[in-house]
C-alpha cells in the first residue's frame, strides 16, 4: 500500500498538470476561464488515476490468471482493460464535470480517439514495464546511463537465500512440480524484499540473490529484518503451500557486507555481473548454514555495520573456514528470540 501511495500523488499532480496543458493548447482560447481549467485538471487527474488503478490490478496476486498466457496476449489484455477503462472515465467525468450529455455526434468522433490513444499509450507503458520487470528498474537506469560501462567498485550487502531440501523435493515433486513451488516462493517473497529497500540480483535455481547498497548505515539491518520478513511472509501463507504443495518450503540464508566489482558482461545478451570475494563470502555463508544447523548467518563485517533488534539471539560460531578461501572469518548465527 506504501508503495502505491507514493506514485499515485505523482501521477495525480501529473494528470492535473497534463489536463491544464490540454485546456491551454487545444481548447477553445475563449473557454479559458479559471473553472474550465479547474475542470480539465480535475479531468486529467481521473483519467491518469484510472489508468494506473488498472496497473495495480495487473501487478496485484488477483490477476496472476492473465500471466498464464504468453506476453504479447498478456499485453494486449492488459492494453484493451485500461483503454476501455479509460475511456469509460473520460466520458463520466466528461459528464459530471462538464454537464454535457454524451449524444451519438460525441461517441462518434471522441470515443474512438480516446480508446486509440488510451490502448497505444497502455501498450507502450506495459512494454515499458515488463522490460523493467525483466532487467530491473535499477539495472536498467545503470545500463541506460553507462553506469557499469568500466568495472565499478561498490560497498554492498549481500544476501545469498536458498530453498532447504530442494534436490529431494524435485525427485518427490518432479521439475516441473518443483519449478511452480520456486516460482510461487520468488513471488510471494517479491514484494518483502522490495519493502526492505533490497534489490534482486538473480535467480539461480532454488536461490535467489539480494543486494543492498551499503549507502547508509540501516542497509546492514534492513537485509537482517528482510530475512525474517520472509520468515513471516512465508507462515503467513503457510495454508494456501500446504493446500498446493503439501508442504512449506523452508530456507536459510549468508549474510555479507564487503567490496564488490560491477559491470556489464556479455554482448549478445548483456547482464550487469558482481565479482569478488564478497560474492564468495555470502555464498559459502549460506552453503555452510547446512553443516550448522542454522537458518541464517551472517559476517562480522555485516554485523558491525548493523545495529540488531533486541528481540535477536546473536551467538558467535567464533572464526570459520568457508569452502574455497584461505583465511578463516567470524561466523555469527542469528535468530529471533523465542518468546
Amino acid at each position: 500500500m506504501r508503495r502505491s501511495l507514493v506514485p499515485s500523488i505523482v501521477l495525480a499532480g501529473i494528470g492535473l498538470l497534463a489536463g491544464g496543458i490540454y485546456r491551454y493548447f487545444v481548447d477553445d482560447p475563449g473557454e479559458a476561464t479559471l473553472a474550465n481549467y479547474l475542470r480539465s485538471c480535475l479531468h486529467g487527474m481521473g483519467i491518469a488515476l484510472s489508468g494506473w488503478a488498472v496497473h495495480l490490478y495487473f501487478t496485484s496476486r488477483s490477476s496472476a490468471w492473465v500471466t498464464t498466457w504468453p506476453l504479447v496476449v498478456e499485453l494486449l489484455i492488459k492494453s484493451v482493460v485500461m483503454a476501455v477503462v479509460v475511456a469509460a472515465v473520460a466520458m463520466g467525468l466528461q459528464a459530471a464535470l462538464y454537464g454535457h450529455q454524451i449524444d451519438t455526434a460525441w461517441l462518434a468522433a471522441g470515443l474512438p480517439r480516446i480508446v486509440g490513444v488510451a490502448f497505444l499509450m497502455s501498450m507502450l507503458i506495459s512494454s515499458a514495464y515488463e522490460l523493467t520487470r525483466l532487467i530491473g528498474g535499477r539495472v536498467l537506469l545503470s545500463v541506460v546511463l553507462g553506469r557499469y560501462r568500466r568495472p565499478t567498485r561498490e560497498e554492498r550487502v549481500l544476501l545469498f537465500l536458498d530453498l532447504v531440501g530442494s534436490t529431494s523435493l524435485a525427485e518427490q515433486m518432479g521439475e516441473l512440480r518443483m519449478q511452480e513451488l520456486l516460482t510461487r516462493f520468488f513471488f510471494d517473497i517479491d514484494g518483502v524484499i522490495l519493502a526492505h529497500g533490497g534489490e534482486v540480483h538473480g535467480y539461480v535455481g532454488d536461490e535467489v540473490i539480494v543486494t543492498w547498497r551499503v549507502a547508509a548505515r540501516p542497509s546492514a539491518q534492513r537485509s537482517i529484518d528482510c530475512f525474517f520478513a520472509i520468515q513471516d511472509r512465508i507462515a503467513e501463507r503457510a495454508n494456501v503451500y500446504l493446500r498446493e504443495f503439501g508442504l512449506v518450503p523452508s530456507f536459510r540464508g549468508g549474510l555479507h557486507a564487503g567490496s564488490v566489482a560491477i559491470s556489464e558482461c556479455g554482448h549478445s545478451r548483456r547482464q550487469v555481473a558482481y565479482f569478488g570475494d564478497a560474492v564468495n563470502v555470502a555464498a559459502r555463508l549460506q552453503e555452510h548454514c547446512k553443516e550448522t544447523g542454522r537458518a541464517l548467518l551472517v559476517s562480522a563485517d555485516l554485523l558491525r555495520a548493523a545495529d540488531p533488534a533486541a528481540e535477536l539471539v546473536i551467538e558467535a560460531l567464533g572464526p570459520t573456514q568457508l569452502r574455497g578461501r584461505v583465511a578463516p572469518i567470524n561466523v555469527f548465527a542469528v535468530e529471533r528470540a523465542v518468546a
